[in-house]
């Protein structure tokens, strides 16, 4: 699941999205390369996060499993267009 887009569905942040970028013991650490950066994700139990399967986040998640250098502007990015993608597909 590492590179998928995670949605939070319980907590103070429900609703708000980021990318899991690390998972250990139950827990995934996400990031949306602003408030929670590469050097602090936030980590959120798996059963409070909604995975999207919809959406390809196909670069971000081959970077994270080859281990290469990712940085928090391309994570923005990436949100940036999950949103556009998501409001258009409402419309």
């Amino acid at each position: 699941m590492i590179g998928k887009i995670a949605v939070a569905m319980a907590g103070h942040d429900k609703g708000h999205a980021y990318i899991i970028i690390k998972e250990e013991n139950g827990f995934v650490y996400l990031a949306d390369g602003e408030l929670k950066t590469l050097a602090n994700p936030k980590k959120k139990s798996m059963k409070h996060v909604q995975i999207n399967q919809k959406y390809s986040t196909q670069e971000i998640a081959e970077k994270l499993q080859r281990g290469e250098k990712l940085y928090d502007h391309e994570i923005k990015r990436t949100m940036k267009l999950f949103w556009q993608h998501m409001n258009n597909a409402e419309v």
